[in-house]
């Protein structure tokens, strides 16, 4: 996982603690449970339909969050948080991600003492709660919460993701070429569009649009556009670097198997190898529930699933144009360069 996403377990841990001492014991539910209040509602309700008879998904949809990816450790078991903890974990982590209050010779959220704080908290749109359900995790699979563990292939791969992060913070990215920097940073994909799509710094919005014969999902992020076909033709060839989508079906849920990967994905550790499946149910008028699971055996020892529960937009989406203006990768490599003939050793 990324330094940020790190950090913010490391700060949700530390709360837990408190929480886990708490007098008040929240119950608990099954994996994937929606909250107990409006759930009687939710199971009588049932999506509007488009013109050919199928649930209507389209719309704009917000997935900020700051639920983690991963459930605290010291949480164990517990799936949902009291409201007080809640609220006390939100004041908390806001307080900590804020960009303006971080002191760069101390350091602070994902940056070392030292290091530099890119973006003031004006850039970012992360969203300040956590999802409905008070949820300690956005993983509910494996059932505590957390990413399962890494095959010795996909250790070897963090460590060396962890060790190049760690560089760019202290100011020693690896720029011996552009393709030594990430996907990201080249506008390639987005590091919160997917697929999977995961909640991120900001940009988090998707658009979805349907015909009888194909689905779009339209990301906010890198403006791209995943055209998904609904007729259960076989998966392409050809590999992509958002992978070959198809669609189906069943019941209420629009469901998309991808893979033939070209690569590493926008997902931390995911490879080629990554077969994903994508669930999109209509729950209530005001949300759309996504889930996904990941299936990569040369990264980790098993599959695992997360759900995102994304609320209807009421604002328009934005052409995201990564490289207008985009002076970053120019000065990235030139910068290297320059610190090489200062070190005496140009290329």
């Amino acid at each position: 996982m990324s330094p940020r996403a790190n950090a913010v377990l490391a700060v949700a841990t530390v709360l837990a603690i408190g929480w886990l001492e708490s007098p008040t014991v929240n119950g608990q539910t099954t994996a994937g449970s929606a909250p107990t209040s409006g759930a009687s509602n939710r199971r009588t309700w049932k999506a509007p339909r488009t013109a050919d008879g199928q649930p209507d998904l389209q719309g704009v949809w917000d997935y900020r969050t700051i639920t983690p990816l991963e459930r605290p450790a010291a949480l164990g078991d517990r799936t949902e948080l009291t409201a007080e903890e809640a609220a006390a974990f939100e004041r908390e982590e806001n307080r900590r991600q804020n960009r303006d209050l971080i002191d760069d010779a101390k350091g602070g959220a994902l940056y070392p003492p030292g290091g530099v704080v890119p973006y003031n908290e004006f850039w970012y749109d992360r969203g300040d709660k956590l999802t409905g359900s008070r949820r300690t995790s956005l993983i509910v699979d494996p059932p505590n919460g957390r990413l399962p563990p890494y095959t010795p292939e996909g250790q070897q791969r963090e460590n060396a993701r962890a060790a190049a992060q760690r560089d760019d913070q202290a100011g020693r990215p690896r720029a011996d070429s552009y393709t030594d920097r990430p996907l990201q940073e080249r506008c390639i994909v987005g590091f919160n569009a997917g697929p999977p799509m995961t909640p991120g710094a900001y940009n988090n919005n998707v658009q979805v649009f349907q015909t009888k014969d194909y689905v779009v999902i339209l990301n906010e992020m890198v403006h791209d556009a995943r055209i998904v076909p609904l007729d259960r033709r076989p998966h392409g060839a050809i590999r992509q670097r958002k992978g070959d989508s198809r669609a189906r079906w069943e019941g209420e849920t629009l469901v998309v198997e991808t893979t033939n990967f070209v690569g590493e994905t926008s997902l931390a550790g995911a490879t080629a190898t990554t077969r994903l499946t994508e669930r999109f149910t209509r729950v209530d008028r005001d949300t759309l529930l996504y889930e996904f699971t990941v299936n990569d055996p040369s990264t980790w020892t098993r599959s695992w699933t997360a759900q995102i529960p994304m609320k209807r937009s009421p604002d328009l989406m934005y052409e995201y144009a990564c490289h207008e203006g985009n002076y970053a990768m120019t000065n990235m490599l030139a910068g290297a360069r320059l610190r090489e003939r200062e070190a005496g050793r140009p290329r």
